[in-house]
């Protein structure tokens, strides 16, 4: 095995990928428009106490953010950099807080609505159990994070 490819396989083993997708019955360009307002996303993340915006910027790439999160009884300040904007499929970040890492949402067109998918690789430090401790918590970010799927495509039930 070459060097990077031996990399990639110790990366994936260090950090773990969370993938979670909800089906939402409108077009891709009405879920982004409800996505791209930042500030909103508290309403349907539950781990999302409060976000603060860093810098004028409040859309696209180099956008940053502070997100007050808790989960259970982790609370963090999430320091992230939009690294990723293209209307209306792709939105990324880069964490580069105590977690650090990758987060990406996008948004590809199915029959009569939109296939929205949330994929994350997150760094949790040595403190937190590192690498066994990723994989630890996989099984409950991915809960808490389909969960916020759901309560985002509830918002577009509301009249």
């Amino acid at each position: 095995m070459d060097r990077p490819a031996a990399r990639m396989v110790i990366y994936r083993l260090a950090v773990p990928r969370i993938v979670v997708s909800i089906y939402i019955p409108f077009p891709p360009a009405r879920v982004w428009d409800e996505v791209a307002v930042i500030e909103n996303h508290v309403l349907w993340m539950a781990d999302a106490r409060a976000i603060h915006f860093v810098g004028p910027t409040r859309r696209g790439v180099g956008t940053k953010i502070e997100v007050a999160t808790r989960i259970g009884p982790i609370r963090t300040l999430d320091v992230m950099e939009f690294t990723e904007w293209v209307e209306p499929t792709v939105m990324g970040v880069s964490h580069r807080g105590i977690f650090t890492g990758t987060g990406r949402f996008t948004l590809v067109p199915e029959t009569s609505g939109t296939r929205f998918s949330w994929t994350e690789e997150i760094r949790f430090p040595w403190y937190l159990g590192g690498p066994p401790g990723a994989w630890m918590a996989r099984p409950i970010l991915t809960r808490i994070w389909r969960e916020n799927l759901k309560r985002l495509a509830d918002r577009f039930n509301d009249p």
